[in-house]
């Protein structure tokens, strides 16, 4: 079942004291759809998505989640719609996989509300979905790279939010993980209509997986559509400074980015379908 809650970003500048990192930007988030923010380094990316996620009050604009400012909904409220995996998080010293799952329940519980039923089935279900149950009795900072942050996605899906946040799920993970991870998400977005929202950093991925693209350049969109309509060799030499040839990806039909060195010899190349 695909979410039907929108969200938006209307005339939208972020930044941290005088320096403005976001500048008057729009956004429509494809409800149902797994899109990606692409860019280079300290464009602007992990700030927009924590500005969506009301981490940031914006200098200007807004941020609309069914027509309502974010900064203007109740927290508990916003966090049983959206949720958010920032990059990198820490957890707490010894609490097992079970105990941090649970926590993301706590938007559904009110002030005296007891552990029910329902918070069980939502935590089973989420360590089902991840592969981590076989994990529950164990020590989160016992696992590995990619158990770990599996784990924090289950945490993410036991909170039952019809969007969810991620701000750079496959990072310091090698490719066999990234995979893994990644092809999570695809789970999570067919089976629930999860919209997703992510930034990576390897293109190529972004383009696999996702069916809406955001390239970002000095704080501006410098593209947004499809992988085929964004991962173009101009829009890769202007937003990240590299020479590159696009080819198909030969298993998706995707446009696939060969980085092109001083060294590397040009080859011949194919049309890509967007």
């Amino acid at each position: 079942m695909t979410t039907t809650h929108s969200l938006e970003i209307e005339h939208l500048t972020l930044g941290y004291g005088d320096r403005t990192v976001i500048g008057d930007l729009d956004l429509s988030v494809a409800p149902g759809k797994i899109t990606s923010i692409v860019g280079a380094n300290a464009c602007g990316k992990s700030t927009l998505l924590r500005s969506m996620s009301r981490l940031l009050k914006p200098q200007q604009g807004h941020v609309l989640l069914d027509g309502r400012d974010v900064h203007r909904l109740p927290a508990r409220a916003l966090a049983r719609v959206l949720g958010l995996l920032p990059q990198s998080p820490i957890a707490p010293e010894g609490i097992t996989v079970s105990d941090l799952v649970g926590r993301g329940r706590h938007p559904h519980q009110g002030m005296f509300a007891r552990w029910s039923h329902d918070d069980d089935v939502a935590v089973a279900d989420a360590l089902d979905l991840t592969q981590t149950a076989a994990l529950a009795d164990r020590a989160v900072d016992e696992l590995s790279g990619g158990q770990r942050q599996r784990v924090w996605i289950a945490m993410a899906l036991a909170q039952h939010t019809d969007l969810l946040l991620l701000d750079e799920p496959t990072t310091f993970l090698d490719v066999s993980h990234q995979v893994e991870v990644l092809d999570l998400l695809t789970d999570l977005n067919r089976r629930r209509g999860t919209t997703i929202v992510m930034v990576l950093h390897d293109l190529n991925f972004a383009a696999r997986y996702s069916d809406h693209l955001i390239a970002l350049a000095d704080g501006h969109i410098h593209a947004s559509g499809s992988p085929g309509e964004v991962l173009t060799e101009e829009c890769v030499r202007t937003v990240f400074g590299l020479d590159n040839r696009i080819i198909v990806d030969p298993t998706s039909g995707k446009p696939l980015m060969l980085p092109l060195g001083r060294h590397h010899v040009e080859s011949s190349t194919q049309p890509v379908r967007s």
